[in-house]
Order: structure tokens, then C-alpha cells, then sequence
């Protein structure tokens, strides 16, 4: 029996997002859910944050990294199903009010940026202690 409440999990092509997508689909099979997949953009701010080409597409290069994440999990045997979403916004904001409406949000511990020696990144800790539905924090395997 499927919920209309998804398993949401975020994905920026770090490896603890790609660990949070394979126990993502585990967690959706097992309560009979359906997965969404979600992937965050932002502008940078500065100048210094920005070293792209003007003409640059950060929803595109967003919905590239949402693409390649889920072949280096699944391949061509993508779980049915499946939705796919990019958002422009904090990944922590988008996953937050995407909790609203979730069964569970799932995030990895690490993501890209921050310091490798923190055990919980900005955006899980800050999914944990906001969203509106349980959160679980995977941790890379050895």
C-alpha cells in the first residue's frame, strides 16, 4: 500500500548524499512510499563565490547533478515511481518546507563544502532540528 507522503532525500553528488539516496529508496520500499529526489541551487553572493562563466545555468548544472546521482545509485533500473525535483533556494529551507508534506526527509551527515572533521554538516543538522516529519541522517560506510 503506497502513502501519498513521499520519502524526500537530498542529493548534491557528495558521497554522503549518495549513501542518503540508497538508504532513501530502503526506507520508501519498506513503508510502502513513494521517493521524491531533490537536488538545491543557489546563486553565490559574491563575487569570490562566483567563478563561472557569466552565462552559466545553476538550474541545469543542478538538474545534472540530480541526474548523475541517481545513475551512480541505480543505473537504468531507476526505483518506480520516482520523482524528481530541483529547487533554487538553501538546501536546508528547501528540505525543511518539503518536510511539510513528507513521510520522512533523509540527509547525509556530510555534504560538499564544510570541514571534513565535522561529524554532522549545516544542512543535516539543520533538517534535524526543523523539519516537520522524522529525519534520518545517514553516515558514509567504510
Amino acid at each position: 500500500m503506497q502513502t501519498a507522503q513521499p520519502i524526500v532525500v537530498g542529493v548534491d553528488g557528495s558521497t554522503g548524499s549518495l549513501e542518503a539516496l540508497r538508504e532513501a529508496k530502503h526506507m520508501a520500499e519498506l513503508l510502502g512510499c513513494p521517493l521524491k529526489v531533490v537536488t538545491a541551487w543557489n546563486l553565490p553572493v559574491t563575487a569570490a563565490e562566483y567563478p563561472y562563466p557569466l552565462e552559466y545555468d545553476f538550474k541545469d548544472d543542478a538538474w545534472h547533478r540530480l541526474g548523475d546521482a541517481l545513475d551512480a545509485v541505480f543505473g537504468n533500473e531507476l526505483p518506480q515511481g520516482l520523482e524528481r525535483e530541483v529547487h533554487e533556494g538553501s538546501p536546508a529551507r528547501v528540505l525543511r518546507e518539503l518536510s511539510q508534506n513528507a513521510r520522512m526527509v533523509v540527509v547525509g551527515s556530510r555534504g560538499h563544502g564544510g570541514f571534513a572533521g565535522l561529524l554532522l554538516g549545516s544542512v543535516s543538522s539543520a533538517v534535524a532540528a526543523h523539519a516537520k516529519c522524522p529525519v534520518l541522517i545517514t553516515h558514509q560506510t567504510a
